[in-house]
């Protein structure tokens, strides 16, 4: 049943994707990536909506980076017949050729018009309508960053859409958007920062002595849990192993937590979960900041190393002249907690992607922080 449920889903989705692919997906030289998105094949957009070509797969994580309230939508390609490799540390195994695209969009509000960027502020998931696509009535592409695998390694590539919402253009260098959040009668200016092609790695590069960039949203628990696209309830892992995008998998996953939901974790798994997702790209024992000695792993001992009692570790300003990185009842006293409310450069975690203060993720590890007991 899961088989046929399935196959229905993926024709609908291919059929959709068909009727305004002009070309297949591409995958070109890594020392010559086109100037234009639209080359690449994997994504499209006309100015009236923003579909998927055949054989690009959406998906969606449990709990995602941050990025200044942008919605994000998520595709995954493969070389017909190649598949992804099930494993539980860190992403899955990606076959030479795959390309991985991530659309930063937002809601237009009622506020929008023409050089008036007014979006929506809220905390959703992007989600595909009906015919497969995303309606550019509504929302508004910022930008679409590729990761594409070559025998060398990935590689990260920053597309920025037009004006017309047409196709985007490669910036090596970065880019920048004004943007009005709008929440409720309340408009917040802000300066949407594209990261450059180096930029990428301050993420993307979770093992600084392997120097090699990765993805590190589509690990098995972030991917273990139901996605509307494939129109069942099954998990994404079991749909990609049933359609042969995914082997070694036997059904047992790790478990999926979705920070935004109460009622899907308790507070501590949910918190967790969110600084994985924000911190644990950098903060792992062999991440770019493993010389802070401060490891968020979502699986990690919640220890020192966690952060539990732990003094600071040349942070200079970054410390707020707090004693510790998590003090125990005491959230307003946690360096964590200190940096996650700061916009400066000098102290605000992370260091890029944001360039507000995401309100919902400082409350919620205020608050598990305030459960935790012991004092130090």
């Amino acid at each position: 049943m899961l088989q046929r449920l399935v196959s229905i889903a993926v024709l609908a989705g291919l059929l959709a994707a068909c009727s305004q692919s002009p070309r297949p997906v591409t995958v070109h030289a890594a020392d010559a990536p086109p100037a234009r998105l639209s080359d690449w094949g994997v994504v499209f957009a006309d100015g009236r909506s923003f579909t998927l070509n055949e054989g690009v797969i959406p998906y969606d994580l449990n709990t995602p980076l941050f990025t200044d309230y942008a919605l994000k939508l998520r595709t995954v390609w493969m070389p017909p017949g190649e598949t992804a490799g099930y494993t539980t540390d860190g992403a899955l195994d990606f076959p030479v050729g795959t390309i991985i695209s991530k659309t930063f969009h937002y809601e237009r509000s009622a506020h929008w018009k023409p050089g008036n960027p007014a979006v929506a502020k809220v905390e959703k998931e992007s989600v595909l309508n009906a015919d497969g696509a995303l309606d550019l009535g509504e929302v508004v592409l910022i930008e679409t960053r590729l990761l594409v695998r070559y025998e060398e390694g990935w590689r990260a590539l920053p597309y920025v859409w037009n004006a017309e919402q047409k196709d985007a253009t490669l910036e090596i260098a970065g880019d920048y958007r004004q943007v009005g959040l709008v929440d409720g009668n309340t408009v917040e200016s802000i300066v949407y920062i594209v990261p450059d092609m180096n930029q990428c790695s301050g993420c993307h590069v979770t093992d600084h002595t392997a120097k090699e960039l990765q993805p590190i949203g589509p690990q098995a628990w972030q991917l273990n849990r139901d996605y509307a696209w494939w129109g069942n309830d099954a998990s994404q892992l079991e749909n990609w192993s049933a359609q042969g995008l995914l082997h070694g998998f036997d059904g047992d996953a790790p478990r999926g937590v979705r920070w935004l939901e109460p009622g899907d974790a308790t507070l501590e798994q949910r918190a967790r979960a969110y600084l994985d997702a924000n911190c644990a790209h950098c903060h792992n024992p062999s991440g770019a900041a493993d010389t802070s000695a401060l490891h968020l792993n979502i699986d990690a001992p919640l220890d020192r190393l966690y952060g539990i009692c732990k003094p600071p570790v040349a942070v200079g300003r970054g410390s707020g002249d707090r004693p510790f990185d998590i003090f125990p009842g005491r959230p307003d006293d946690s360096i964590l907690v200190f940096r996650m409310q700061h916009t400066d450069p000098a102290i605000a975690m992370p260091e890029l992607g944001r360039s507000v203060v995401h309100a919902e993720g400082v409350k919620l590890v205020s608050d598990w922080i305030a459960t935790l007991n012991g004092g130090c």
